[in-house]
């Protein structure tokens, strides 16, 4: 009986050992695709998140495109009007020293303006090309961890909006900043600490349902009592210049949405960042003395 079963052991062997290599190579063929499906979920997000910077720029580019025509039109007028000033002179038979001079200087002045409607020209290209990249910065630092309804983030001609819900920031009824709501100033505050040309200026918002406590008076109290509290945590707990610091309370008003319901409410609870350039080098860019020579 022993010699009958050896060779039958001989023959069955070599088919056990063959489906134990296979189960070995399904499992680390298993492993690869599982590693090539995590790099395709990886590259989704990647292009998801080109999309939306892509929409970004391309708003952005179309309002730029239209400011251009603008001032290409508004120049287009100012040499039309000197040019026939200019015909005007050139019809005249006797004409005075004192009214040579003040023509010249009309048309010294009208050349100084097509001058400067370039460097305004100019100076909004790169303002709208900074706040660009602000904004894409802070997209890219604030889409970890937050809800698409918890953080807006958009450019509005000169600046840089960031509408925070007031969920994310304040625990209910009050002005007191969770744990969430100062990481993620912190985020905010990296960045525009590597930009002294700006300020900052923090708007609290509320709905129109009446409040009031022992700390706080009405709805106009809260939302001041809310800017105040972030912007002290911009300054003592991230080092933030109170110099580049305003803080304002709009109460009720100003409302993005009805307050006739529960979802507009929770839109018009919210706390408004503004990145915007300071207002000397806004009233410098407007002064035709400072213009570029």
């Amino acid at each position: 009986m022993k010699q009958f079963l050896r060779p039958l052991v001989i023959l069955v062997l070599p088919f056990a050992l063959g489906s134990c290599v296979t189960q070995k190579k399904y499992a680390a063929l298993q492993t690869e695709l599982n590693k090539a499906n995590e790099a395709l979920h990886t590259c989704n997000e990647k292009k998801d998140l080109c999309l939306s910077d892509l929409k970004v720029c391309n708003a952005t580019l179309s309002g730029k495109q239209e400011q251009f025509t603008m001032l290409n039109e508004q120049l287009a007028d100012c040499k039309t009007q000197r040019d026939k000033q200019v015909t005007q002179v050139g019809d005249l038979t006797v004409l005075s020293k004192s009214a040579n001079d003040n023509i010249n200087q009309t048309l010294a002045q009208l050349e100084s303006k097509d001058k400067y409607i370039l460097m305004l020209q100019a100076a909004k290209t790169k303002a709208d090309s900074i706040n660009l990249a602000l904004a894409i910065n802070l997209k890219g630092v604030l889409k970890e961890g937050l809800y698409d309804n918890d953080v807006e983030i958009k450019v509005d001609k000169t600046v840089v909006f960031i509408n925070l819900s007031d969920k994310m920031l304040y625990t209910t009824g009050s002005y007191t900043l969770t744990s969430k709501a100062k990481q993620v100033l912190g985020k905010i505050a990296a960045i525009v600490e590597t930009r002294p040309e700006v300020e900052v200026m923090v708007e609290g918002y509320t709905d129109n349902k009446s409040i009031s406590s022992s700390c706080v008076v009405d709805n106009w109290d809260l939302s001041v009592k809310r800017a105040t509290s972030v912007v002290r945590v911009l300054q003592n707990d991230y080092k933030i210049d109170p110099n580049k610091l305003i803080a304002a309370g709009r109460g009720q008003y100003n409302a993005l949405a009805s307050n006739d319901n529960a979802e507009g409410r929770a839109t018009n609870r919210r706390t408004r960042i503004i990145i915007m350039p300071k207002l000397n080098q806004f009233y410098d860019l407007l002064d035709p003395s400072k213009a570029a020579k």
